[in-house]
């Protein structure tokens, strides 16, 4: 690989690259088109995959096809207007209310929270350092989440060397690269020091308890409590959540995913009169419609239910 090579591979993402060239697996091999493409066969790909694939996956697919003619000097089919109106016409009959991840409420953290200091506790004095160890990493993983508003890539891509902790005082943590950042100019958030459900405790006691000093802050550890030099795969982000949910009592843990905690810190801080500007710099959204998608409206009839509710109450 030349230095060119590298340079033009280093502009794509990982996880970018990664999923567009399982796009182009899926079109080439498991549907049998051919490349380059024509757009009458895009336009049939489209077609025989617009009751199975949302249209955001099917956008996306398109993308990937777009992506690889385009690298390979070949004109892109997507751009025709066989492919244009065929997407629309799916869109119109196959309309689909976008699903989105259920925000984990700052009580329901609470009681996360409670469950793994317990769980902590018990594996110390058990002896059970694998456990220890995961569920200290989880607590550091669930409060830093929360309070940043991390998407699970973010974490999984934090590292110890970018990260500056003070206990009482509060901590930042820089990437080289963000999502939006498409001037590679490195982004840094700052997370607060709490008197309680405290992010920078957490990560500081995972740091001590686990004795890392460098690499991938969030990383798997096996069953016999190896912690490895990789960092966590993100495809396991919502399986370590979902199961931390269950085993500390909430209900429908299924409907939880990474954006969760993401949704949960932006509709908590809707909720506590945070203005649009403040939490969209503190999160690092670019625009309007990215952010209102993960803040919840407030319920208009929420202050009449409690009204309501302790009227019954009174009257019992």
């Amino acid at each position: 690989m030349t230095k060119l090579d590298q340079y033009l591979e280093a502009a794509t993402r990982d996880n970018t690259r990664q999923s567009y060239q399982s796009a182009i697996r899926h079109f080439e091999i498991e549907w049998g088109g051919f490349l380059p493409a024509t757009a009458d066969s895009v336009a049939r790909y489209l077609a025989d995959h617009a009751e199975t694939l949302s249209i955001n996956t099917l956008r996306h697919r398109l993308a990937a096809i777009a992506q690889w003619h385009i690298e390979q000097g070949f004109p892109d089919p997507t751009k025709a207007p066989i492919v244009r109106k065929a997407l629309r016409g799916i869109q119109a009959l196959h309309p689909a209310q976008e699903k989105r991840a259920k925000p984990l409420q700052l009580d329901q953290l609470n009681q996360v929270s409670q469950w793994l200091d317990a769980a902590i506790a018990k594996s110390h004095e058990d002896g059970n350092r694998r456990l220890e160890l995961r569920h200290r990493r989880d607590k550091a993983l669930l409060l830093l989440g929360f309070w940043r508003g991390f998407r699970g890539d973010e974490l999984t891509r934090l590292r110890i060397e970018h990260v500056q902790a003070v206990a009482g005082e509060g901590m930042t943590c820089y990437f080289p690269q963000t999502k939006g950042d498409r001037t590679y100019q490195g982004t840094t958030f700052k997370a607060p020091a709490l008197f309680s459900l405290c992010p920078v405790d957490a990560y500081l006691d995972w740091l001590s308890a686990s004795q890392l000093a460098e690499g991938p802050v969030f990383r798997a550890i096996d069953r016999w409590g190896h912690v490895s030099t990789e960092p966590l795969c993100i495809d396991s982000l919502i399986p370590v959540l979902r199961s931390m949910l269950t085993n500390a009592g909430i209900a429908s843990a299924e409907l939880y995913s990474g954006h969760s905690l993401r949704r949960g810190f932006a509709t908590w801080a809707s909720s506590n009169g945070w203005d649009m500007k403040t939490l969209m710099e503190y999160v690092g959204w670019r625009d309007v419609q990215s952010a209102m998608r993960y803040v919840d409206a407030a319920d208009p009839f929420a202050n009449y239910r409690r009204q309501s509710q302790l009227a019954k109450n009174d009257k019992t």
